[in-house]
């Protein structure tokens, strides 16, 4: 795949270009031109620096969708050992947008699911473009009930724009798929950890994510809706997504403060899809303490947790009483 860069990367790019055709330029003609590249590399690294410390949501969206970004099956070959892909709903058929399985992590057995997306159009194809039908929630359930039988943690990756919101879909009762998984979550007597490791796109997203712990990628988003959804509905115009992204309150940050996302895993400067070893090992550290947080809960306490977690989401105020208005004096003409 050729490389991919996003429309507020272009500065970065077309400086990285000059400052190669310089060295180019140096190594073929002889000519020592090595302050002018120190310079300009050190432009390069306050540019990269401006950038990415300052991105406004709509730009942390687009990089959650970065097609070089490291997928589900991604983090498991670099975080986890000896996966064993478990395949279909035993209703239907096996959905390829969610895979999962036992494996190991750290040593100890776990298991783990998370939606998955193509890198070209065919395997987007393959993968209905990481958008999962509901013999994919049924799927994950029936894993989920498995690992809870074998008493082991449910690791689950959160990375898709949604649920499948076609005729088949429909037809197939994807409303009632989720509403299922979200009911069932809640009942298993083993860890829940959810990773939010790039798109967290409404239902979607949360019928695999109702975990213990919730964490999120730093440039990852969690949301009711995409932000080009939010901005057909109110405003009838998709142009509008990056002031939707605005209000929607979709970032890492935004999450941590209102308490829905608990921890948030920083990545590579630049993104994960800079280097996915160095993203796979941050989230393998703090995965790997929240598991054993966890470990020691009772079955019980954990069901208990988890559901006062999503109970509390919300904060809520009554209104003030409107203070009471003076009745006005009447004067009386005597006159009349």
């Amino acid at each position: 795949m050729p490389e991919f860069h996003l429309e507020f990367e272009k500065p970065i790019i077309e400086l990285k270009k000059k400052i190669e055709e310089m060295q180019k330029f140096s190594e073929s003609n002889s000519i020592d031109v090595s302050d002018q590249i120190a310079s300009l590399t050190e432009r390069l690294n306050q540019m990269m620096n401006e950038i990415y410390s300052s991105l406004t949501p709509w730009q942390r969206v687009q990089l959650a969708r970065h097609p070089e970004r490291p997928y589900t099956l991604d983090y498991i070959e670099h975080m986890f050992t000896n996966f064993v892909e478990l395949s279909g709903d035993r209703r239907f058929r096996d959905d390829k947008a969610i895979v999962g399985g036992f494996a190991k992590f750290q040593g100890k057995p776990v298991m783990v699911i998370g939606t998955q997306k193509g890198r070209d159009m065919k395997s987007n194809v393959y993968r209905n473009f990481g958008w999962p039908s509901p013999e994919g929630y049924r799927k994950a359930l029936r894993l989920m009930q498995l690992a809870e039988k074998a008493e082991v943690p449910i690791v689950t990756f959160i990375d898709t724009p949604g649920a499948f919101p076609g005729i088949s879909s429909e037809e197939r009762h994807i409303a009632e798929a989720i509403a299922v998984n979200l009911r069932d979550m809640f009942n298993l007597r083993v860890p829940v950890v959810s990773v939010i490791i790039g798109e967290g796109g409404s239902g979607g997203a949360i019928g695999i994510g109702v975990g213990n712990r919730i964490l999120i990628m730093e440039n990852a988003y969690y949301s009711v809706i995409t932000p080009e959804g939010c901005a057909a509905i109110l405003w009838k115009d998709r142009k509008f997504a990056p002031q939707a992204a605005d209000a929607l309150q979709l970032t890492a940050e935004k999450l941590l403060s209102l308490g829905i996302a608990d921890e948030i895993i920083p990545e590579p400067f630049g993104g994960a899809q800079r280097d996915y070893e160095k993203a796979a090992e941050l989230l393998s550290g703090v995965l790997a303490r929240h598991l054993s947080e966890l470990r020691k809960l009772s079955g019980t306490r954990l069901r208990e947790q988890r559901y006062a977690k999503f109970r509390a989401f919300g904060q809520f105020t009554d209104a003030a009483p409107e203070a009471e208005q003076p009745e006005e004096e009447t004067v009386h003409d005597e006159a009349r």
